[in-house]
């Protein structure tokens, strides 16, 4: 498996309090990454590791195979652009002008491509514009074009539609994709933002206290969220043989429990089972929300 980014039992403590505590992730090459978490999860603080701009207090991390103790990793972390927690950017320039101190900062010489990560973000039209008179929009999709300086594969954003109106939503996403999707670039997206989330992520890190408690790929996680119904059975040997009779999609939970993923007459499966030696003496409707199964995963709203 080809990871661009791992990290093992990552550990980050300020005095006696911890960060990240054994936070282990892994996110694959071409996928958008969707990292999901309450504030004070460790979000940031990990984005901020990852990037060399805090050092781990214990455990390593690698970035396309170079582990972070690698004196190589400086050369592979060129292939990283990031927005943490807000776009660096200068407001009394022009997005032009923000560029080209980009490409100055990070040593490029040669600008050739700079119009067309304009083009790209769609700030090519607005060159004698100050970023000050820009929206919020704007602002976040000129934070990714710098980020797009140097040709990075790998992108890492943290919360980048956070305070955006919807239609600055919209462009943000469909750019995300089309990275991704045309350029091939692989995205750490770090946001609170669940339902916009999963309109882009393939695959999601769930984090809590410093630590992943989960890693899902996208199709995981609707078989997890589809509607379906529960039943709890006192023959699970029997309700299998029905449903494989009957060609019903299901899921073993444990030896009485099993999940039916079709819409199901309640009166009749009951019935049938019934003739079988199979009592059904629970059934639920179920259903999960992304934020529901996170909450859900960590133990609830108030957990700390």
């Amino acid at each position: 498996m080809k990871y661009v980014l791992e990290t093992n039992n990552l550990e980050k403590k300020y005095g006696k309090f911890k960060a990240l505590s054994n936070l282990n992730m892994h996110i694959e090459k071409g996928s958008i990454y969707g990292l999901v978490g309450k504030n004070g999860a460790g979000k940031t603080t990990l984005i901020r590791v990852v990037c060399d701009l805090q050092k781990p207090t214990l455990g390593t991390y690698s970035i396309y195979g170079i582990l972070n103790e690698n004196k190589e990793i400086v050369k592979t972390r060129q292939r990283i652009g990031a927005i943490i927690e807000t776009p660096s950017i200068c407001l009394n320039m022009t997005a032009e002008e923000n560029l080209k101190e980009q490409y100055k900062i990070v040593g490029i010489a040669d600008e050739e491509n700079l119009y067309e990560i304009l083009k790209i973000v769609k700030l090519d039209n607005v060159k004698n514009k100050t970023a000050k008179h820009f929206s919020l929009g704007m602002k976040q999709r000129l934070g990714i074009a710098i980020a797009l300086v140097g040709n990075p594969d790998f992108i890492i954003l943290d919360e980048p539609i956070n305070g955006l109106d919807p239609e600055g939503i919209i462009e943000i996403r469909e750019l995300i994709l089309k990275l991704n999707k045309e350029n091939g670039i692989t995205f750490l997206i770090s946001s609170h933002y669940l339902d916009e989330l999963s309109k882009i992520a393939t695959c999601y890190g769930f984090m809590d206290k410093g630590r992943i408690v989960k890693e899902i790929s996208k199709k995981e996680l609707e078989q997890n969220l589809r509607k379906r119904t529960q039943l709890k059975v006192t023959n699970i040997k029997e309700c299998i043989k029905y449903l494989e009779e009957t060609h019903t999609p299901y899921k073993i939970i444990s030896d009485e429990i099993i999940d039916i993923y079709e819409k199901v007459n309640v009166t009749e499966i009951v019935s049938a089972l019934s003739k079988r030696e199979c009592i059904v003496n629970d059934f639920q409707e179920k259903g999960e929300t992304l934020e529901s199964y996170y909450l859900n995963l960590i133990g609830g709203a108030d957990n700390d």
